[in-house]
This record gives structure tokens, sequence and C-alpha cells, in this order.
């Protein structure tokens, strides 16, 4: 029972100083209230985001007051991030409730999506919604990205458990650092976080975008978030008719890119180590991955056009059928491989044949980069489970006494590395096939599209192929379920399952 305490201590010690961060963040979306000039009309949203605030900074400071402090281990520095999530969403849901008079669940749904970068949306009519409500659920993505608890550790945390916190919170296997100590890392990693933001909010200015949407939309695209402030998402802008949409969608393009690839890899070329782009292996997966889902389905597309004899456009050439086309496809590849969930066009959408339905799905499961703000299995994990496979054959076709290892930049992984590996993608296919059979029994929705809602929360990426108007109407059943596949999507899995561990909380 001693134990058992203890641990809860130390855990709630570290979620009070994340609960003081939590109430900064609030405090700073009331300022917006005035900022983006709803002042006459918005003193329920200013009070929205007040009253949660104030109360998540007391909370804070009351734990962090009559707690006794202690040093974590690696099992209560997983329970802090599992948790610290879970409070964050509980929370951060108050000023949805407040403001919009929604049901506590989706308004809990809704903020852990945007914690956990993933962008499933049960809010219809966005672009009628107020600004600093919009501005909130684009910096829970935002805050989001890096993670809640490298955040906060960047800026306010130089303990000793500070490596406990980042292992647990960072999605690698073992991509190293940049510079010595954790703190100073992530001082680096947020820096380079803070300046791809301010640089793809700059570039939609000047594209003609909006400030308040440029602000909103260089949040999440970074972040590979995808909340928008419009219903229509990115493809807003063609049907509002901005003349440099195209412009837009290829800013946004980069700026997912940025988001979805590691961000040590992003230090080593800023600091002049061009060679980091082709020596990576997960790069070279990865932009290999990219090419070819585009090649297929431009291709599939082709195929279906010369078939059907579709004449081009009026007062369209080759050329810009040809761009149009690429830029589509490119833009939705991309979206959905980085796990952002930007659309320019709905992935249900006749557009995109059979065969680009089901890449899109294979996509939600390999996700972007390790040590990116990406979800989704990791890059990284698919090309050591396609070199594992590839040792196998060799072995064999080999003597008994030849050696083979699993190399990725020119170091052997670890045995035990890779058979986590494997383990962790045993625990995606099962949480999938529940997911997936969930839905089915609560709704009257097909296969595919019952599978799709749990791909797109356990991947942390937004876009599936049930409507997004169904979405609000789901059963509660299927609403708690896609809640618990985010958070597990994002802390990978263990983490959150150590929450149901009687030993870990005896740790």
């Amino acid at each position: 029972m001693r134990n058992h305490w203890q641990t809860l201590s130390t855990v709630l010690r570290d979620i009070g100083s994340l609960l003081i961060v939590l109430g900064g963040f609030l405090l700073l979306s009331a300022a917006s209230v005035f900022i983006f000039g709803e002042s006459r009309t918005g003193l329920l949203t200013f009070f929205a985001f007040i009253g949660p605030g104030i109360l998540s900074i007391l909370l804070g400071v009351t734990i962090r007051r009559y707690l006794p402090p202690g040093d974590l281990n690696r099992l209560q520095a997983m329970l802090v991030c599992s948790l610290g999530w879970i409070v964050f969403s509980l929370i951060g849901a108050l000023p949805f409730v407040i403001a919009l008079d929604v049901n506590y669940l989706d308004a809990v749904f809704e903020t852990m999506s945007g914690f956990t970068t993933t962008g499933i949306t049960v809010f219809i009519g966005l672009d009628r919604l107020p600004k600093s409500i919009l501005f909130w659920r684009s910096l829970t993505q935002w805050i989001g990205g890096l993670g809640i608890l490298t955040f906060f550790l960047a800026i306010s945390f130089q303990g000793s458990n500070t490596h406990r916190l980042f292992g647990a919170e960072s999605h690698k296997i073992d991509v190293g650092r940049p510079v010595p100590g954790v703190a100073n890392t992530l001082k680096i990693l947020w820096g380079i976080y803070i300046l791809f933001t301010a640089l793809i909010g700059l570039g939609l200015i000047i594209s003609g975008m909006g400030i308040f949407d440029s602000i909103c939309q260089s949040f999440t695209a970074l972040s590979t978030g995808g909340f928008s402030p419009h219903d229509a998402s990115i493809g807003y802008y063609r049907l509002s008719g901005f003349p440099h949409y195209i412009a837009i969608e290829y800013i946004i393009i980069l700026g997912m890119l940025l988001g979805g690839t590691n961000f040590l890899i992003h230090y080593r070329l800023l600091i002049g180590k061009f060679k980091s782009i082709y020596t990576n292996t997960e790069l070279r997966y990865w932009f290999g991955f990219i090419a070819i889902f585009i090649v297929i389905i431009i291709g599939e597309r082709a195929i279906h056009l010369q078939r059907a004899e579709v004449a081009l456009p009026e007062n369209a050439g080759y050329i810009q059928v040809l761009e149009r086309n690429f830029r589509t496809v490119t833009f939705q590849v991309v979206s959905i491989i980085t796990t952002t969930g930007f659309a320019t066009r709905d992935i249900g959408d006749p557009y995109f044949g059979t065969v680009a339905r089901q890449l899109f799905l294979v996509m939600m499961v390999i996700g972007g980069c390790v040590g990116s703000t990406s979800g989704g299995f990791k890059v990284l994990r698919a090309a050591i489970m396609v070199k594992s496979v590839r040792r196998e054959v060799f072995r064999l076709r080999a003597p008994r006494s030849a050696v083979s290892s699993i190399i990725v930049d020119g170091k052997p992984v670890n045995s035990d590395e890779v058979r986590r590996v494997g383990a962790l993608f045993f625990a995606w296919i099962t949480l999938l096939a529940a997911g997936g059979i969930i839905t089915a029994l609560f709704s009257d929705l097909p296969g595919i599209s019952s599978f799709s809602g749990m791909f797109s929360a356990l991947g942390n990426i937004g876009p599936c192929y049930i409507p997004g108007s169904d979405i609000p109407q789901l059963n509660p059943v299927i609403k708690i379920t896609y809640i618990f596949g985010m958070l597990a999507g994002r802390l990978e899995i263990i983490p959150v399952l150590l929450l149901f561990s009687r030993k870990a909380w005896r740790s």
C-alpha cells in the first residue's frame, strides 16, 4: 500500500506541474478573445477560458504544495505521460462545454483529438464558431505536436528525472541527441519547431491567406494535426476563389513534410550536415514510400480516365491537368502518411479509385518518421520489419554459421528492439481489430468504414471512410473507443496499457 501511495504521489506531483502549464495556455486563449475582436460578443467565451485556466493553475499549485517530491523511474514516467494526456483533455474540454454548450463526451473527444494531433472532429459548422475557440483547437494540436511533456521540460524543468520523461514521451527507437543533456536537446527541438511554424505562417500570409487562418493552419500543419478553421479544410481556399490557392496547397504540403520528418534530421541539416538526407535509412524509406504511393495513385487515375475516355476540361491544357492531378494526389498522400489529415478532396471522393482507398489505409498504419510530430506505426519500425523478413529469407539459404544482423544507419539493431517492434505491431493489429469490431457492433456502418475509424484514431490521422456528418452521431461506446485509440496511438500503446497494471503502480 505504501508503494502504491509513493508512486501515485510522485506521478501526481509532476502532473501538477503540467496543470500549471495548461492553465497558462488557457489564459492565453482567453486573451485571444480580445485579440480577435470578440470582446463585445465573446464574454461567455472569455469566461469559458478564464474559469478552467484558473482551476487548472490552482489544482497544479495545490498538488505541488502538498505532495512530496520524488524522482521518477521509467514506469512512473510512462504513467505521467498517459495520465498527463488524459488530465489535459478532461480540463481542456471545459471551454467547449461552456462556450458551445456541447455535451462533455464530445468536448473530451475533440480535445483528445487535438492534444494527440489526431484531427477527428465531432464539430460541424466550424466557419461559424468564435475565432478564440478555433484558436484553442489549433493550439491544442500545436502543443501536442512535439509533446505536452517535452514542452513542459524545455521551459520549466531541470530535474534529475528529465531523461525519464523525455524517453517515455518521445516517438523513437534510438535517434540520439543533437547536444549533451536532455534539457538542451529539447530547447533546440522546440526552437526549430517555433521557427518552422513562423516560416509556414509567413508563407501562407504572403500567399494571401488571412492572418488568423495562417496562425491556425501553421499550428496544425507542422504539428501534423489537421484541424482547420473551415469545414472544407484546405479545399476551402480553392472553393472560395482564393487567387493563390495553389501556392497555399504547396506550402501546406511542405509544412506537413517538415512535421513528419525526424526533427533531429532538421537539426543536422540546419548545422550543415547535408549528408543526413541520403544516409538516413528511415528518410530513404519514407520518401520511397511517398513516391511509390503517388505514382500508383496517379497511374490508377490515368488508367480510369483513359478507359472512360474523359476529355480535357475547356481552357485547360495537358500540363495544367497533369499539375492539378499531381498536386491533388501528392497533397493527399503527404497528408495521410504524415498523419495530418488535411484535405483538398475527401478520401472517399470518387476522384480516388479503389486502389487509392486501400493504400490510404496502409499509409494510416505506416505514418511518419520517429522523432517527428506524426503518428502511426512509424517508418523506421516498418523498415526494421522489412529487414527482418529479408534476414529470415537469408537464413534459409545461408549456412548455419553465417552471421546476419539488421543494420540501420550503419549500426546493428539490438535483438530486443526487434522483438519490441514485433510486439508493438501485434498490439497495433489487435487494437485495430477490436476498434473495428466495436464500431460495427454499435453502428450500421459497412466493414471498411467501421475499420477505417479505428485506423484513423489509432494512427492519429483524422480522415476516414465514415462521413464527417455521421461522426457526431456515433454511439458513445464508439467515441470512447476512439478516445482510447487516439491516446494509445499517440503514446505508442505500452504506456497506456501500464495504467491497468497493478505492478506498475507499485514501482
